[in-house]
């Protein structure tokens, strides 16, 4: 990729950049946590005080509810100056996962302002997964239509329910039952992208997401003779699951390098002048210090067991034991990993799908990449964006089955000591003040351009 150009980008609007720290401890306030089984608070509340905050400056934007009762987004569609061109989709989910407050050092819906590393930080639930996005993409919105300005072309803006359960009362519904949000779009933008990686004071690279691993969540149920604690018994349930298990858990698969990797080895090469070889990952990774774990948990194809259940009485055997494991594949390889799990399960067990859901990949080019390098280095005269792939998932998997070229870019500068991966899900998970009002000014940046 060339040296990108920002002589050419609009100035950042400062009205956006002043409330989006509220608007952000705002949403995060709002108790929007999924479990994943219907019982959470579910998104209304977070969905109605998007749509009012797009309503207060002028915005008619639509609430919608994906099927079930109370699992609502919000969308409106912003028109741009040349209505022929390919519509962008701005998408941010308003759910989060849940949170257990005894854990916590701050109260995770309390969005209160402390300090950590030397930097004030937003703590609470959703602080980087992802009501900071919301927030900015809300400030944004907000700051066009107050101040008259237009996109080059739409923008359709969303905020959307169930991310963090597979979307499938979200996004993955959206896809099948109201095509019609999606007219016209052609490429989109959403989570886990753009944020910062310092790899010396002059040199920070931004990460752009370019590609997905697959999901298969699955369950694996085995059946043997019930009976009394204290008899043979050579069908035991819980024996043929937990053989199976460590089976399971035992997998290793071999090392894929997709393009998107390799194309972030290339370009961190060229800007460190280490020698990345992708044909020696071994060596690689030794080389790429706090790096390796981001990177390296894209070269495999992965399967983990996470939950075992079976029994009601330690003298009775139970006829039946079930256990949950989290497979994760790359793209171009999901025969490859289920082939493996069939042949570790035996004969005793079956597996049957939790969640499933496809990998996804996009190439590192185009104008939209060039207009996010451009967006970002004139926010960071150090910043120098590259691909990765991230290991979990988005709602971009959904949109991806329309033809839509997704991207994750929410962009953010980070501390350098700051451990960003682990605030996902995390106990603690908080975002620095600064770190959203740069996000908001690069943002603002790259969508009038785009």
């Amino acid at each position: 990729m060339t040296e990108p150009s920002t002589s050419l980008l609009p100035e950042p609007l400062p009205d956006a950049e002043a409330e989006v720290v509220e608007l952000a401890r705002d949403l995060i306030r709002i108790d929007s946590s999924n479990y994943g089984d219907g019982s959470g608070p579910g998104e209304a509340e977070a969905a109605s005080y998007v749509a009012e905050r797009l309503r207060e400056v002028g915005y008619d934007p639509e609430v919608f509810t994906c099927g079930q009762p109370g699992r609502d987004g919000v969308v409106v569609r912003i028109p741009g100056r040349d209505r022929t061109r390919g519509a962008l989709l701005l998408h941010n989910h308003l759910d989060v996962v849940p949170a257990a407050a005894d854990d916590w050092s701050h109260p995770p819906f309390a969005a209160e302002i402390d300090d950590d590393l030397g930097v004030p930080m937003i703590w609470g639930r959703g602080a980087v997964d992802m009501k900071d996005m919301c927030a900015m993409s809300l400030a944004t919105a907000r700051s066009w239509a107050r101040n008259g300005v237009q996109s080059e072309r739409d923008v359709v803006l969303m905020f959307l329910p169930d991310e963090e359960a597979g979307g499938h009362i979200g996004s993955h519904w959206l896809v099948e039952h109201r095509k019609d949000m999606f007219e016209g779009v052609t490429e989109a933008v959403g989570e886990v992208g753009g944020f910062s990686m310092t790899i010396r004071d002059d040199l920070r690279l931004y990460l752009v997401q370019t590609a997905e691993k697959g999901i298969g969540w699955m369950r694996l149920k085995a059946s043997g003779r019930a009976g009394h604690g204290s008899m043979l018994n050579d069908d035991n349930a819980v024996t043929a699951l937990c053989e199976a298990v460590a089976r399971i858990g035992a997998i290793d698969y071999p090392v894929h390098v997709t393009p998107a990797v390799r194309d972030f080895l290339a370009m961190l090469s060229d800007a460190t002048g280490a020698d990345l070889d992708p044909d020696d990952m071994q060596g690689t990774l030794a080389k790429l210090g706090p790096m390796a774990r981001l990177v390296g948990a894209t070269l495999k194809n992965t399967v983990n067991p996470t939950m075992l259940s079976a029994g009601y009485k330690a003298n009775v055997i139970p006829g039946h034991a079930e256990a949950a494991v989290d497979m994760r594949f790359l793209p171009g390889y999901e025969e490859e990993a289920f082939a493996r799990i069939d042949e570790a399960l035996g004969d005793k067990v079956v597996r049957e799908f939790i969640n499933h859901d496809i990998a996804l990949e996009t190439s590192f080019d185009g104008p939209s990449i060039d207009l996010m390098a451009a967006a970002l280095k004139a926010e960071d005269p150090h910043a120098v964006a590259v691909p990765y792939m991230l290991s979990g998932g988005t709602d971009a998997k959904a949109f991806s089955t329309l033809g839509i070229r997704c991207y994750g870019f929410a962009p953010l500068k980070l501390p350098p000591a700051l451990d960003f991966g682990a605030l996902f899900h995390g106990v603690d998970e908080r975002v620095p003040v600064d770190a959203i009002t740069f996000g908001t000014r690069v943002l603002g940046r790259f969508l009038r351009a785009v």
